[in-house]
C-alpha cells in the first residue's frame, strides 16, 4: 500500500507551538490533509508520550510512528524513527545524563556528537537522518560538508530536505547516492496549512511502524511533495536581519556582513547545495511541487491570511466535495474543482502547470508567488 507520511512534527511540548498539537488535533486534520502516516514528534517527552499511549485508536485510520528531533553538541538537529514509544523511553534513559532538559522541552539538546547519538538509536533499532540537512541554521550542511564528518562510522538512514530544498538539491551529492529523501512540514501547528505542507509517498508492506521503518530503509519512497524551493525562508542567500539578498561573491566581499545593517549573511540553500553538487545526478522519485489550499484560497480571495472565516469556509467546501487536501491539489481533474470554485480551479492548474511566478526567500523570510 502507499500512504502519504509527515514525520517531523512538534507537539504542544515544543517551543513556539500551538497548545492545539494534541493527539485528537492532529489526528483530525491528517484525516482531511489526506496523511496517512504521522510522525509524533517530540517522543523523548515522557509527559508527549504518555498522551499518545493514551490516546484511542480512531477511525480515521493514521498510523502514528514515534519520532522525535534533538540538536547535538554542534547544533546539528537529527530527526529519529522509532517502532515504539516504549523505545523512546530507552532513548531517554540513555541521553538523560547528556541533555538537561528531556522532560521540559519537546526538541532536547543533547550534549553528544552526532555519530554518538546515531549509535545509541542504531542500537535501539531505530532511524537517524539529519533534519531540514540544508537550512543555514542547526543543519547538517550548516555545520559539516558531508554527513561522514558528522556521523562518523555511523550511516544516515534517511535525509529530510527541508523547506527550502526539493529532491534535485541532494541529487547530484556523491555521498548521498542511496540516500531515502523524507519531506516534512515541521509544523508547530495542526493547521493544514502547516501540517503535511511537505510529505512523502511510502510503499508499505505493512500498515505498521515497523513497515514504516522497513520501508525507509528498503528507500521504497515513491514520491516527495512540498513547497516550490524559492518559497522556503532560506532558499537564498541573505541577510538575517533585512533579508537583502546576495551573491556568494558580494557576500565574501562583504565579509559576511550586510552592507545595508551589518546583519550577518546567511549562505542560501539553493547556494549551499549547488557547491557540494559534485557528481552525476542520481535519479531520483518524483518531486512534486504544491503550494497549501488554504494559501491558495487566501491569495485568490485576498484575504489578509488563511484562517479568515471566508478562507475556511471555502476551504470546507473543497474538502467536502473532495475528501482531502492532497487529492484537491494533485489528483481531481481541475474541470472538477471549477464546480466549487472556478477561480481556485484556475489557479490550482496554474501551479500545476508550473505558470506561476517564484519571488525567492532568504535570510528567514519566506518567499512569495502568483499566479499568471
Amino acid at each position: 500500500m502507499e500512504l502519504f507520511a509527515d514525520l517531523h512534527i512538534h507537539s504542544c511540548f515544543s517551543i513556539a507551538s500551538s497548545a492545539a498539537m494534541r493527539p485528537d488535533s492532529l489526528r483530525a486534520s491528517c484525516a482531511r490533509k489526506g496523511i496517512g502516516v504521522l510522525g509524533s514528534g517530540d517522543a523523548l517527552h515522557p509527559g508527549w508520550r504518555k498522551l499518545w499511549q493514551e490516546e484511542e485508536e480512531d477511525d480515521a485510520g493514521v498510523l502514528v510512528v514515534p519520532t522525535a528531533e534533538v540538536e547535538d553538541r554542534n547544533r546539528v538537529h537529527h530527526l529519529i524513527i522509532m517502532e515504539t514509544f516504549e523505545a523512546f523511553g530507552d532513548l531517554q534513559e540513555v541521553l538523560a545524563p547528556h541533555a538537561k532538559n528531556l522532560a521540559l522541552t519537546g526538541r532536547p539538546h543533547v550534549s553528544l556528537s552526532g555519530e554518538k547519538i546515531a549509535r545509541f538509536v542504531h542500537t535501539l533499532g531505530g532511524l537517524i537522518g539529519p533534519a531540514h540537512a540544508f537550512t543555514p541554521w542547526t543543519s547538517l550542511y550548516a555545520m559539516f560538508d558531508a554527513p561522514a564528518a558528522c556521523y562518523g562510522g555511523e550511516k544516515i538512514d534517511f535525509l529530510e530536505l527541508g523547506l527550502s530544498a526539493d529532491s534535485s538539491y541532494g541529487a547530484a551529492i556523491p555521498e548521498l547516492s542511496g540516500v531515502p529523501f523524507l519531506s516534512s512540514s515541521d509544523a508547530h501547528s495542526p493547521d493544514p496549512s502547516r501540517l503535511g505542507r511537505e510529505f512523502t509517498g511510502i510503499s508499505l508492506r505493512s500498515g505498521t511502524a515497523r513497515g514504516v521503518i522497513g520501508a525507509i530503509r528498503e528507500n521504497a519512497v515513491s514520491l516527495n511533495a512540498g513547497f516550490f524551493p524559492e518559497v522556503g525562508k532560506y532558499n537564498r542567500t541573505a541577510c538575517s536581519r533585512c533579508s537583502a539578498q546576495y551573491t556568494v561573491e558580494e557576500a565574501i566581499r562583504s565579509g559576511w556582513r550586510c552592507p545595508a545593517d551589518r546583519g550577518r549573511i546567511k549562505k542560501g540553500v539553493a547556494d549551499r547545495a549547488r557547491e557540494l553538487s559534485t557528481g552525476i545526478p542520481e535519479k531520483r522519485p518524483p518531486y512534486i511541487h504544491i503550494i497549501p489550499l488554504g494559501e491558495i484560497i487566501s491569495r485568490v480571495l485576498g484575504t489578509s491570511s488563511p484562517g479568515t472565516k471566508r478562507c475556511r469556509a471555502l476551504y470546507d467546501r473543497f474538502i467536502g466535495e473532495f475528501g482531502t487536501e492532497i487529492r484537491v491539489l494533485t489528483m481531481v481533474p481541475a474541470d472538477d474543482l471549477a464546480g466549487v470554485d472556478q477561480d481556485i480551479a484556475r489557479a490550482v492548474d496554474a501551479f500545476r502547470s508550473s505558470r506561476i511566478q517564484l519571488i525567492p526567500g532568504g535570510g528567514g523570510r519566506y518567499g512569495s508567488f502568483s499566479f499568471s
